[in-house]
């Protein structure tokens, strides 16, 4: 993680908007067909959050805004992507834990299966520091959920997605999918680039 000049960015113009607005965050959301992704998480007999997780942080990737990220009063650059998950752990409770990005699935299902494990079992938070921008992810799945709007904190300024119970129709499978992220780090087009990129990724992927 670095600091960068605003000025010297694409991001110079929302810097100066955004960085002192009371409520600078925007949340998306969208429905997405996930009767690819079910398919490969059955036939393969991999974890759907896995397979989530991977698809979110590998869309964010192709975004050089998701490398940039306003903190404190600063923003920052990084050279690499995360991205976190919650994991019941041992003892009932929760525990959050970063998995690092990787283009190869199965190098990043590893890295998943291991890296939660050793939450669950510890039952403390694994964080990838200050190297990594990291994208938060929650899953609801007891509920079907319409939206989720996060509270805005104002030290915690990274992406976050959340999804609840998916839903299964006749033909094909859809899930609503909510998108916060700090308007300092991307404008609309980006957004919904990326979550378009994100069904494509979806419709896609392969292990």
């Amino acid at each position: 993680m670095r600091e960068v000049n605003p000025k010297e960015t694409n991001r110079a113009k929302a810097f100066d908007l955004w960085m002192r607005s009371p409520m600078p965050m925007v949340t998306m959301t969208k429905t997405f067909d996930i009767t690819h992704l079910m398919r490969v998480s059955r036939r393969k007999g991999l974890k759907l959050n896995m397979l989530m997780c991977y698809a979110v942080v590998r869309a964010a990737n192709d975004f050089g805004e998701f490398f940039l990220l306003p903190v404190g009063d600063k923003l920052m650059q990084f050279d690499n992507l995360a991205v976190n998950t919650i994991v019941k752990t041992r003892s009932g409770d929760i525990a959050t834990c970063d998995i690092p990005f990787s283009k190869d699935i199965h190098k990043f299902e590893e890295d998943y299966l291991n890296l939660t494990e050793r939450v669950a079992q510890s039952g403390e938070d694994f964080n990838l520091g200050d190297d990594y921008m990291v994208i938060g992810t929650s899953a609801l799945t007891k509920c079907e959920l319409d939206s989720v709007v996060n509270i805005y904190a104002g030290f915690y300024n990274n992406p976050f997605v959340v999804w609840g119970k998916y839903r299964k129709g006749l033909f094909r499978t859809t899930l609503p999918i909510s998108f916060q992220f700090h308007h300092t780090q991307m404008d609309g087009p980006i957004s919904t680039g990326f979550l378009n990129r994100l069904q494509e990724i979806f419709d896609s992927i392969e292990y």
